[in-house]
């Protein structure tokens, strides 16, 4: 008790310099303190409030708490939608002709050139093609074929239902996907209305046809994924990044992630071309 005394004089003495100490605690010294039962605390007398506010002033800055940090967010999670439709609004050409979006329609679309991608506007017609699945099988699907161009890593076709995947027509006079830097595997962003899914181009159509992705890709971008009467019109765009193999190709998460940073990349204009 006599030391608490101490320490409070002497730190208002050092803080105050010329202005009176303030009146200590006087605790009789007790030869019997060793007793089991502690004296009740004492009630120091008044010290100033200036005094007070002196001694506290810098702790107080020492514990005050800072704002929470939040997590740092993706860069490339931010392309939106909007970013990519903005950067294909005009097209390049790079095919020799154009292609149909089904057998009785007018060859209207070119593929287009932009940034390190190829891209293409056109329908969505569902690809079921592949692993037979509940979704995905002959009795659901008139045109179902048991195999894709490109095979997961233990060597099966890929599963449709499960793995967003896009078609890419067979190399011909009009456009040549390898030709252009694309293979099996690729990473695509395709884009309908306000959504964005990133799929991998999983198989290969017919020579003159654009406009087809499987039925996991159409279940994502919220159109109907019904293999036989699904799918949309119009309104859809494919954007393939060239040399953007995902491996294995069945790895969604990898697709995806890269996905995102290609798009930053492509919407910045950073990609090599």
């Amino acid at each position: 008790m006599r030391t608490l005394a101490f320490v409070t004089a002497s730190g208002a003495a050092l803080l105050t310099g010329g202005i009176p100490a303030p009146a200590t605690l006087a605790v009789p010294a007790d030869p019997a303190f060793a007793a089991p039962a502690p004296a009740p605390r004492p009630v120091p007398p008044d010290v100033p409030l200036a005094l007070v506010a002196q001694v506290h002033q810098a702790p107080a800055r020492a514990h005050r708490s800072r704002p929470p940090v939040s997590p740092a967010r993706s860069r490339g999670g931010a392309v939106g939608a909007a970013d990519l439709l903005a950067k294909v609004s005009a097209c390049e050409q790079v095919s020799n002709g154009t292609y149909r979006t089904d057998g009785a329609s007018s060859p209207e679309v070119p593929v287009c050139g932009a940034n390190g991608a190829v891209f293409w506007k056109a329908d969505l017609d569902i690809d079921c093609d592949g692993r037979v699945t509940a979704a995905c099988n002959p009795a659901t699907d008139p045109s179902f074929h048991g195999d894709t161009a490109f095979h997961t890593s233990d060597g099966r076709p890929l599963n449709a239902e499960e793995l967003p995947y896009v078609v890419v027509p067979a190399p011909s006079g009009v456009w040549d996907y390898a030709e252009s830097g694309i293979e099996g595997g690729d990473v695509v962003a395709v884009v309908h209305g306000e959504k964005v899914e990133y799929a991998v181009v999983g198989d290969v159509g017919p020579e003159r046809i654009v406009g087809e992705a499987s039925y996991a890709t159409a279940k994502s971008l919220g159109i109907d994924s019904d293999p036989s009467s699904g799918g949309a019109p119009s309104g859809v765009t494919y954007i393939l990044f060239k040399d953007s193999r995902v491996s294995p190709i069945e790895d969604h998460e990898a697709a995806v992630s890269t996905g995102r940073a290609l798009a930053e990349a492509f919407v910045r204009g950073t990609r090599e071309p």
